[in-house]
């Protein structure tokens, strides 16, 4: 419920344990809701561990995995009893990789925020931008062909955008490397922070595209509106330019449903980013959760999958903050 407030401490500390709350509610049922379809699924991960050993294991040694795992316990013991771990601090152990699912998601992270984060500010700007554009110039030839490029975009699949980057950036062109985070056979202590970026722009870009045209279209959409309202007549009528019309009063009120809108967009760029990395073989929490599906890593699967809704829900409470900075007189309050 939008309401007009006055800013203060307390209001705002009463925003952030109200959406602590909701956070927390909705990771519980996010976990209960994980842990039920992994549950039903069909594929055996005690059969897809073995299979990732590589060695014959004999059946006495099968039980004494199934009973390490506990997979012969009801399900509601095995929940609760990950469920008492995971309020512990302890998100198990990766079948796949061996290792803590702690680790492997803060190292992943790392290069998947910085993928993210490229992709949002580039989809931000350039969807802002653009929709500023098409707005000034409704109807005519500049609005005209923008508005083809953002549907053609929005309907065109990430995974063959990447691909086609691929060829013609990488294979033909070779501007850019053709994956990875960093050169082949070089130490990631010894990779310089421009190496990162030259393999991190085309990934970053690709899936800025995914969710740019939304933002342009909507943030034209949005400009016409204020264009045609009696006050713009009225400053026009003044003798205003459309430019000082943009820049008083257009800017003003079509920032904050952009702003809306992108940080609505974390959950489709973190969708997209498994896409995107698996394409250029990018090492991120997208590819980590991949592999997890694809080999059935339970633990990691559902560590993944409780990070990403922490993520998202993050971006959302964010976004509710911001809306008080960019417009002091409205404030989400979720009652």
């Amino acid at each position: 419920m939008v309401i007009i407030m006055k800013g203060t401490g307390g209001r705002l500390v009463c925003i952030l344990v109200k959406n602590s709350i909701k956070i927390i509610s909705l990771l519980f049922a996010v976990s209960a809701v994980s842990f039920v379809l992994v549950s039903a699924s069909p594929v055996d991960p005690v059969g897809q561990y073995i299979l990732g050993l590589g060695t014959a294991v004999s059946p006495q040694q099968r039980v004494e995995i199934e009973n390490y795992w506990g997979v012969n316990e009801p399900p509601m013991e095995r929940y609760l009893g990950w469920l008492s771990e995971l309020l512990r601090g302890n998100l198990g152990e990766s079948a796949l990789y061996r290792r803590p699912v702690a680790d492997i998601i803060g190292e992943r992270f790392v290069n998947s925020i910085a993928l993210m984060l490229c992709a949002w500010l580039l989809s931000g700007v350039i969807g802002f931008g653009l929709g500023c554009i098409m707005g000034m110039y409704q109807g005519k030839l500049p609005d005209r062909m923008l508005k083809k490029v953002c549907y053609i975009l929005s309907s065109t699949p990430t995974f063959w955008l990447g691909l086609v980057f691929l060829l013609l950036f990488s294979v033909r062109l070779k501007w850019f490397p053709i994956g990875f985070s960093g050169p082949i056979g070089v130490a990631d202590s010894d990779v310089t922070i421009w190496q990162k970026l030259h393999h991190l722009i085309l990934p970053a870009f690709t899936l800025s595209l995914m969710s740019f045209a939304g933002i342009a279209l909507h943030t034209r959409g949005k400009l016409i509106d204020v264009l045609n309202s009696e006050y713009v007549l009225f400053a026009k009528a003044r003798g205003e330019g459309k430019w000082t019309i943009l820049r008083r009063h257009g800017l003003r009120n079509i920032v904050l449903p952009a702003l809306t809108l992108q940080f609505a967009s974390f959950a489709e760029l973190f969708g997209g980013s498994v896409v995107a990395e698996n394409v250029f073989s990018y090492p991120g929490l997208g590819s980590a959760v991949s592999a997890a599906g694809l080999n059935c890593d339970v633990p990691l699967l559902l560590g993944i999958t409780l990070f990403s809704a922490l993520f998202v829900c993050v971006g959302n409470m964010i976004a509710d903050l911001l809306y008080g900075i960019v417009d002091p007189q409205i404030r989400e309050v979720n009652q």
